[in-house]
């Protein structure tokens, strides 16, 4: 049996078991080291704890702002697959400003002239947006709303070449009501007309100098013919830089044309917007102040300075206001000035912007009293509208004539001279001008026997102002106040002239009222509506409205006016289609006045037809010393352009605006200067002072085929309304502005020449209406022709 090898072990109380006096040895354990690899993976496990929580906070603010401001995150979209992509819901993508206008278009819109918000325009901007409207003949682009466009700040678009723009704010656009525009003709007697279409707005413009600050203002507005004027017509609209929102703040009209303003009226650091809705020698002024309102979206208002209610319980500031609403404004400011130094020159706010509002109307009515004016009438007119009664009756009293023609605008005067003398004799019934004007009034309009009556009837009055006014209601009546203009002036006539076949003896006035109305051989019968002719002394325009002749001798009254005592031949003028004229003298035969309308009868031989009315100017009467005729020498648009070259860009600009409004050429951007002064460079125009003020207005007369020729042909263009084929004429200003024009307003208006009227300074207009012909001056006052 083989051995086993066997492991021998010492005993354990021999060797574990220290010996007697032996001290114990304590053996330490070697500490054991750490490896290199696991203090790695520590660190990579801590790094990637922080990251994580980086990543966890990075996702919780790109939450955050995806749901506050999607496109702040828009960039992630360059790097996240198709399927992964982050929604932007409805914010629209920035964009710049060609694929803004590239969207616009495809909505058959059409995209106006930016406007900045701030001084650098790249950074934000008002873009209007406009839409063709239907069956248009002229001013046929209208507006339809307001964008307000802000650049983006995002890095993905910022850093690109061009500017990109998201929509931050945007505002639907409506016209005004047509009863509120021709609102403002209303004398507040009559009753408004109820018409509900809205006018369309045409323009934007910023209001520009010291206006009302936080925000940008802007002036949208439009135009409505009226007769041969135009009334203008808008909206002010404001634009809130804090709430990034715009509001529509005021709806306007003014029957004169002129454009609101900012101006300071109640002497405080804040302008005021002043809309002028003057008409004639009758100021009105509609003055809004900016007042805060506690609203988020709307924090401001204009409100209007009226004077309904007085803003003091004091009966003389009362009695002011009301003489100042009856248009009494210089005596209601002077009595305001005493009350206010009554009160040592403190007044609250409300009651002293309604003396500031009543200070501007007499500002204007002083201005206008203080003038040189050549007729009587207009004279006292302007001397009652500021309350000088005594320098009123002074012009009365002057002459019998003078007493004749007030009388007749004493007639005519619809309630504004009346209820002036009403409410100044309610405040002073004593006063013996005032009760003088009162009765002169009443004995024109009601009769002498009524004014009479009304004069004994004051409690108060004494034997010599009875006497007195009684002397001058004897002046009415006077045989001496009928005319005295000279029967020797030439007639000066000019009118529109028209064929007509029968003749009823009673509807015409004649000299020798017993002899029928007859022609010779080879005569045929013209009618002639006057448009203008010359007294003796002055130039009178259609429509007639102060022309009353007196129920006697009327016919006698006529000839003298007219000048047809010493000059009865009137010349009849008529374009023949190749361009010509031909003239054919005629004889006056009588005269008729019907409402306002002046109309004279002519015999003549027979002119030719006009075989197209529409092409051809209409047949023109005049007498033969009524107009002499300028026709200054024309040179060309190049050549204009090496004396004024910033006046020839002006010109190129607003003439290819106004084909394009009047669809002569398409719409659209408009071409570069030398596109078009390779185009239009051969045009002639005429350069000659028609303003008066010593320097040349630029005259463009744009023939048919000149128009034509912009054009490639087209059946359309071929088969357009004969009517747009007439000559157009647009007249530019020695600053550049476009103070008239065939391309606007009424499209039926042309031009026809310019001539000189004797005893006028200024050159005249004979403008072709769609009626009849006017005579257009330059107004210093109004910087219009009218």
């Amino acid at each position: 049996m083989a051995n086993r090898s066997r492991k021998l072990t010492p005993k354990a109380s021999k060797l574990n078991k220290p010996h007697a006096g032996v001290r114990k040895r304590v053996v330490k354990k070697p500490q054991k080291k750490l490896k290199r690899g696991s203090w790695l993976s520590s660190t990579l496990a801590i790094a990637i704890l922080l990251s994580s929580a980086s990543l966890i906070m990075a996702f919780a603010w790109i939450s955050v702002l995806f749901i506050f401001n999607p496109d702040q995150v828009s960039w992630l979209n360059k790097i996240l697959p198709a399927w992964a992509q982050i929604p932007l819901g409805n914010h629209e993508r920035p964009q710049t400003l060609k694929q803004i206008q590239l969207d616009l278009s495809k909505k058959n819109q059409i995209v106006g002239k930016t406007l900045p918000l701030h001084q650098d325009v790249k950074n934000s901007f008002l873009l209007p947006v406009f839409q063709q409207r239907a069956n248009c003949q002229s001013d046929c682009e209208e507006l339809v709303e307001l964008r307000v466009y802000q650049r983006s700040e995002e890095l993905e678009f910022k850093s690109q070449s061009e500017n990109y723009y998201y929509l931050a704010t945007q505002l639907p656009v409506a016209g005004p009501e047509e009863s509120f525009v021709i609102s403002s003709l209303l004398d507040g007697t009559s009753e408004p007309q109820d018409i509900n279409t809205p006018l369309p707005l045409t323009e934007v413009q910023r209001f520009e100098g010291g206006t009302p600050s936080p925000g940008v203002w802007f002036n949208l507005r439009g135009q409505r013919q009226q007769g041969t004027g135009a009334i203008t017509y808008g909206q002010v609209v404001y634009y809130n830089p804090e709430r990034t929102n715009l509001l529509q703040m005021l709806s306007w009209t003014s029957p004169n044309g002129q454009l609101p303003k900012w101006q300071q009226v109640t002497g405080d650091a804040k302008k005021e917007l002043v809309v002028d809705q003057t008409i004639g020698l009758e100021p009105r002024l509609q003055v809004y102040q900016v007042k805060p309102l506690k609203l988020f979206l709307k924090p401001i208002q204009l409100e209007a300075i009226t004077l309904k209610s007085p803003t003091l319980k004091d009966s003389a500031y009362q009695n002011a206001l009301s003489i100042a609403r009856s248009g009494l404004w210089t005596p209601a400011f002077e009595w305001l000035k005493f009350i206010k130094k009554q009160r040592k020159g403190i007044l609250p706010e409300a009651a002293q912007a309604q003396m500031d509002l009543i200070r501007l109307h007499s500002q204007l009515t002083k201005t206008q009293a203080q003038k040189n004016w050549a007729s009587p009438s207009q004279e006292v007119l302007a001397d009652l509208i500021d309350g000088r009664w005594e320098k009123a009756l002074q012009v009365f009293e002057a002459s019998p004539h003078n007493a004749q023609e007030i009388a007749t605008l004493l007639k005519a005067d619809e309630k504004r001279l009346w209820n002036r003398t009403a409410t100044a004799l309610r405040v002073n019934p004593n006063r013996r001008e005032v009760q003088a004007w009162f009765a002169l009034i009443l004995a024109v309009q009601r009769g002498e026997g009524h004014a009479n009556f009304w004069l004994k009837a004051q409690p108060q009055i004494t034997k010599e102002n009875l006497a007195y006014i009684q002397g001058l209601l004897a002046r009415l009546n006077n045989e001496g106040t009928k005319s005295q203009i000279s029967s020797t002036h030439p007639s000066q006539i000019v009118g529109t002239v028209q064929p007509i076949t029968q003749v009823t003896n009673t509807e015409w006035l004649q000299l020798n009222s017993s002899t029928d109305l007859k022609l010779t051989d080879n005569q045929v019968w013209y009618q002639v509506e006057v448009s203008a002719f010359n007294d003796g002394k002055r130039w009178l325009n259609s429509p007639f409205e102060n022309f009353n002749p007196p129920k006697t001798d009327a016919a006698k009254f006529f000839w003298k006016t007219l000048g047809i005592t010493s000059d009865p031949e009137i010349q009849i003028v008529v374009w023949l289609p190749n361009g010509e004229q031909q003239t054919t003298i005629a004889a006056i035969k009588a005269v008729q006045l019907r409402g306002k309308v002046l109309r004279l009868l002519a015999a003549g031989p027979k002119i030719p037809e006009n075989q197209n009315d529409v092409l051809q100017p209409k047949p023109l009467a005049l007498t033969n010393t009524a107009l002499e005729w300028v026709q200054p020498s024309p040179i060309t648009l190049k050549e204009l352009h090496q004396q004024n070259p910033q006046g020839v860009k002006v010109i190129l600009s607003s003439v290819w605006k106004s084909l394009q409004q009047s669809g002569e050429v398409p719409a659209g951007a408009i071409p570069s200067f030398e596109q078009m002064q390779e185009n239009l460079g051969d045009w002639p125009v005429q350069v000659i002072d028609l303003t008066n003020n010593a320097q040349p207005e630029i005259i463009l007369t744009i023939s048919a085929g000149a128009i034509a020729s912009l054009n490639q042909p087209t059946p359309e263009s071929q088969a357009e309304n004969t009517e747009q084929r007439r000559d157009r004429t647009i007249i530019l200003s020695d600053s550049n502005e476009v103070i008239y024009t065939d391309f606007t307003g009424n499209y039926l208006q042309r031009l026809s020449a310019i001539a000189k009227l004797s005893g006028v300074q200024s050159l005249a207009l004979l403008v072709e209406n769609a009626h009849n012909y006017s005579l257009r001056r330059w107004s210093e006052k109004n910087q219009r022709f009218e």
